[in-house]
């Protein structure tokens, strides 16, 4: 545990000592609420989506985007450590193995919630109402973490066997697009088109932004929000194991 601490550590000091990567991580979701948010608005209090404020219903979209991105984020730090040699030197360091994958993991998600509460902030200030009780804003973060978990194992994963940052980022992008937009992030599940509905609701993400607009912004669930939690936490197992699996291989040969 205290290995993995020190990883967090090491992570995070990086984070914060690079104002450019900080502000750009941070700058991203903002931009996506004010100008994502505010254009998609206009066209949705036109049409018959019976949407009132689309920022409260883009608000936990973008948080998932969120946790996508955390995830990529962790996976490239990994890959970036591997291919300059540093990942040699933790394995040679008299620590577990599970404590490097661990730090790196927790590392991304506490970037992936630090955004989190920041879309939270400005969603507000746009005219959001978010809910005044704050155990559910506490058990919403803590839900975006865990699915953000289960992405991170999955970049992991790739991260451990690709061979160059261009190639993760790659196939990570066509990894990532489809689960935003075949989701309900940005439009009501009963507005797409029926495969794509059924793309939607085989889409852990779907589940997450369901339950997060209902614990938020007291939207109407559409799917039974202790599915939603159900499904989140068992892709949050899955990806886990996922990415602990690839490292240790990765790291036998």
């Amino acid at each position: 545990m205290t290995a993995t601490l020190a990883l967090w550590q090491k992570h995070m000091t990086k984070f914060w000592g690079h104002s450019e990567e900080a502000l750009g991580t941070l700058l991203s979701p903002v931009l996506w609420v004010l100008l994502f948010g505010a254009g998609m608005g206009a066209v949705m209090a036109e049409g018959t989506a019976g949407i009132e404020d689309y920022t409260e219903f883009v608000a936990p979209g973008i948080i998932s985007l969120t946790a996508l991105t955390g995830a990529v984020v962790g996976g490239a730090t990994l890959l970036d450590e591997r291919l300059r040699g540093i990942m040699k030197e933790y394995l040679v360091a008299p620590i577990p193995r599970i404590s490097i994958i661990m730090g790196n993991m927790l590392s991304s998600v506490t970037k992936a919630t630090l955004q989190s509460v920041v879309i939270l902030v400005v969603a507000a200030l746009a005219g959001a109402g978010l809910t005044q009780n704050p155990l559910e804003v506490v058990l919403a973060l803590v839900l975006m973490a865990t699915y953000s978990l289960g992405f991170v194992g999955l970049a992991t994963a790739w991260a451990v066997r690709a061979s160059s940052t261009g190639g993760y980022h790659a196939l990570i992008f066509l990894f990532n697009l489809p689960l935003l937009f075949a989701s309900n992030a940005l439009y009501p599940l009963d507005l797409l088109p029926r495969w794509l509905e059924t793309l939607a609701r085989l889409n852990p993400t779907t589940y997450l932004i369901d339950t997060l607009r209902h614990m938020l912004y007291g939207a109407d669930p559409v799917i039974a929000p202790a599915l939603s939690a159900a499904v989140v936490v068992g892709f949050a197992a899955f990806g886990t194991a996922v990415g602990y699996w690839s490292f240790q291989r990765a790291t036998a040969t």
